[in-house]
């Protein structure tokens, strides 16, 4: 709303090269969830890499492994892991902040909805199916993550012999 609204209020970027991004609402819209997953992004492989053992660290460094080859080796393999379940968690919130794009005349899957039941005044299955379809991407979205995450975990799992 603020980049969509809010930018265009100013002379100069209406003048500027940029204006042809930021009068369309689809550019607004991916701007803003764009800046807010990487922000919250960011924050989760921060924290996942600031909970780094420092002990693997430092057997890592004893081992004769160079700063560049720790992190990518250890640091970041071990953050990925513990933050997987978080950035899946931050995807489906995504999904449904998407509902809010409506609200700078974008039309999703709400807004569908709302077309919907106002042409042919069927409020109840209009946002029925608009739920469903939500409800089944989050669980696609959701099991894909599983999946990953099983992957990232299966050094974990106990091996049969």
């Amino acid at each position: 709303f603020l980049v969509y609204y809010g930018l265009a209020q100013f002379e100069w970027i209406r003048e500027s090269a940029l204006w042809p991004i930021f009068k369309e609402a689809k550019w607004c819209a991916l701007i803003a969830f764009s800046l807010n997953t990487a922000a919250y992004t960011a924050n989760i492989l921060r924290g996942a890499i600031a909970q780094t053992s420092f002990t693997e660290i430092e057997a890592a460094r004893a081992a004769g492994m160079p700063p560049g080859m720790v992190l990518r080796r250890i640091v970041l393999p071990s953050a990925w892991r513990r933050a997987l379940p978080a950035w899946g968690n931050e995807v489906v919130f995504m999904l449904h902040g998407s509902a809010l794009a409506g609200v700078i005349t974008i039309v999703d899957l709400f807004g569908a909805a709302r077309i919907v039941n106002s042409r042919h005044f069927i409020p109840f299955e209009s946002f029925l199916t608009a739920g469903a379809f939500y409800l089944v991407l989050t669980f696609l979205i959701v099991k894909a993550f599983k999946i990953w995450e099983k992957r990232w975990h299966r050094h974990l799992r106990g091996h049969r012999i």
